[in-house]
């Protein structure tokens, strides 16, 4: 092995992220996260692949959604109910046999109940260490 295919294997998991798990967040709520995040898992189900969806949060409806596209149970994962610890061990736990996770947040990107955004969808995705794929609503927008 070359110096340089040396250096490239050590940082390939910088160049190229993982993406066997990732967060779907917005700039804003009511962006479409759900609807991403249900034509996502079904899209990855029609090519064979098994799918674990979690929705960020307490909520009961999406998770309901989720679990139909994935063919899955949907797990939240909550910071006012959980821990970081149990976060973690939750994707992990229910992530196994699946070969791709997809995690729907809430609200916006930065969106939180306290001011430090501890507990927002980035605050989630760094805790996770997954990649943010961010929807975007471009309705009313011009060049």
């Amino acid at each position: 092995m070359t110096f340089l295919q040396a250096v490239v294997d050590h940082y390939q998991k910088f160049l190229l992220p993982d993406m066997s798990h990732f967060l779907i967040s917005a700039a804003h709520k009511s962006s479409g996260k759900t609807t991403i995040s249900l034509g996502l898992c079904a899209a990855f189900r029609a090519r064979g692949l098994l799918v674990q969806a979690f929705k960020k949060g307490p909520d009961y409806i999406d998770p309901l959604w989720l679990t139909q596209a994935a063919q899955r149970p949907c797990y939240n994962l909550d910071f006012y109910t959980m821990s970081s610890a149990e976060i973690r061990d939750s994707l992990v736990q229910y992530s196994q046999g699946a070969d791709i996770s997809i995690i729907e947040g809430n609200k916006g990107l930065y969106d939180g109940m306290d001011v430090e955004g501890s507990n927002s969808n980035a605050a989630l995705a760094r805790l996770l260490a997954v990649p943010v794929v961010l929807v975007l609503d471009t309705q009313g927008m011009t060049r």
